[in-house]
């Protein structure tokens, strides 16, 4: 580096070996050499602040999600005295409340001045406290009202967790970011399965309780941590200096040439009206809904493994190796996206051998062949965090609608997942050909409706080519006018670069 630069910096550095950034003046932070090291180091602090958090809650979301159907193997249905018709709805009335508080969540998460971070600290509390509360009810009743009351908080957090990461990382820094947290619901199936192995196994009868039932406390006592320390907007954070908070929000401004605030016109209701009103995020929800459907083996994916003739145990080890190889594929799969930009190929490739691994277990009953099926039903996960991502990439702006799109999106979505619980259906096993068959059929027309979303945003590319330079106006004009005064330059040179923002697809 320059010695020019080193006396910028007073040759500080640190904790993580980069420049120290509070000792250089706001208005250098533009200089290439010195942006290259500040940024990098900026990177690393919000990764370090957020991901752990996030990875931890989200393993256990899946946990959660997933200890019905292991809790299924070890007495679950027989202990609450459940049909197989109660069990199906117990299982699907999550995704009830689901569903619609997700979109509401998303939106209050996005409210000034509100602080996100501890109303999503707040929700994953009670979310665990219910969560507990599964593991003493007695009778159907108690089930579903857990079930019921588990959905309104659980609801805040993927949709809240992703639109928090679009506050700070730009549209090709997101999709390894997010697929960071997917990996969390590959792990957590995997070692989920190894811990459900050893609950099942070695608790039973403990303290009067059953096996399943402590599978649901221990699981989620590691809840209760302290979520709120990530703040969510760059511009108002107490844990970054000036010129990072600065840095955080020009990074931002420079991703799509305008400035990531909202005006006081757009209001979270607007915000929900822009969405709606959007083309691309009703196509998106579309998409979301199938896709889910196309996964819903996931939350069957012990009962899946089970029907391969070992005993529980075995079945548990079973199912967990699938997943430590997803994890592998969604973490390479991100990298890829980022570095290209691309969408659609990687999302949709996965689900097409997915395809593959539906029809594998319907034209052979060999050991061989259903065990490397349940594989790449795993890896057809891989795409799965960059459906939201694509959604942040194509609705940037303004983060209201952003917020809205996000939570219509997966709150549309789990309505896969609610059909998704009455799919796998115990008189369907031990082949599950029927259920597998609407798998492959939703994964199909995922496919065709994202390929509808692809070319949609080719066209709009394309007008954006044959655009003129033109004035905005209203909300427009105030977010570029705000990215102009960050990077110091004139309102006219912010709209140049502002011609220079295309849709990643």
């Amino acid at each position: 580096m320059s010695s020019s630069l080193e006396n910028k910096s007073d040759g500080k550095n640190d904790t993580n070996g980069s420049i120290d950034i509070q000792e250089v003046n706001t208005d250098n932070v533009l200089d290439s050499q010195l942006r290259i090291q500040t940024e990098k180091g900026l990177k690393r602090k919000l990764d370090l602040r957020f991901l752990p958090m996030f990875i931890l809650i989200y393993i256990l979301n899946y946990l959660d999600l997933a200890s019905i159907s292991t809790a299924r193997l070890q007495g679950f249905e027989k202990d609450l005295g459940l049909s197989p018709l109660q069990y199906d709805t117990a299982l699907a009335i999550l995704y009830g409340s689901l569903g619609p508080m997700q979109i509401l969540c998303n939106m209050v998460s996005n409210v000034e001045p509100n602080r996100p971070s501890i109303f999503l600290g707040v929700c994953v509390v009670l979310w665990g406290a219910i969560s507990a509360l599964t593991g003493v009810t007695k009778n159907y009743t108690g089930i579903m009202i857990c079930r019921v009351l588990l959905g309104v908080p659980e609801a805040a957090f993927y949709p809240g967790a992703t639109y928090l990461l679009s506050r700070w990382y730009t549209r090709k820094e997101l999709a390894f970011r997010s697929s960071i947290l997917v990996c969390g619901v590959m792990i957590s199936n995997a070692f989920g399965a190894l811990m459900a192995a050893g609950i099942l196994r070695h608790m039973e009868g403990v303290k009067g309780l059953a096996a399943w039932r402590w599978l649901f406390i221990v699981e989620v006592s590691i809840l209760f941590v302290e979520f709120w320390k990530a703040n969510v907007n760059p511009h108002n954070t107490r844990w970054l200096s000036a010129s990072e908070t600065r840095l955080a929000q020009m990074r931002l401004g420079e991703d799509t040439g305008e400035a990531d605030n909202d005006t006081s016109e757009e209001s979270a209701w607007a915000g929900l009206k822009m969405a709606l009103l959007d083309i691309k995020v009703l196509l998106f929800m579309l998409m979301s809904c199938l896709g889910y459907l196309a996964l819903s083996f996931t939350v069957f994916f012990p009962s899946l493994t089970a029907t391969l003739g070992f005993s529980t145990t075995i079945t548990l080890l079973l199912a967990a190796t699938p997943w430590l190889l997803a994890a592998v594929t969604c973490m390479l799969n991100a990298l890829s996206a980022d570095r290209t930009g691309e969408r659609f190929m990687h999302i949709t490739f996965w689900l097409c051998i997915g395809i593959v691994g539906y029809i594998i277990p319907m034209v052979t009953n060999s050991f061989g062949g259903r065990f490397f099926s349940l594989f790449l039903l795993g890896v057809s996960a891989t795409g799965y965090p960059l459906w939201v991502v694509w959604v942040v990439n194509s609705v940037p702006r303004p983060p209201t609608k952003r917020a809205a799109a996000i939570g219509l999106t997966n709150g549309f979505g789990t309505l896969g997942l609610f059909f998704g619980s009455f799919v796998w259906k115990a008189e369907w096993g031990p082949t599950y050909h029927k259920s597998m068959l609407i798998g492959l059929g939703s994964s199909v027309l995922f496919i065709a409706v994202a390929f509808l979303v692809r070319q949609i945003l080719i066209r709009e590319n394309r007008a954006l080519d044959a655009q003129e330079l033109l004035l905005l106006e209203g909300p427009n004009r105030e977010r570029v006018k705000e990215f102009a005064r960050l990077e110091g330059i004139t309102f006219e040179e912010a709209l140049v670069r502002k011609k220079g923002f295309r849709y990643l697809y």
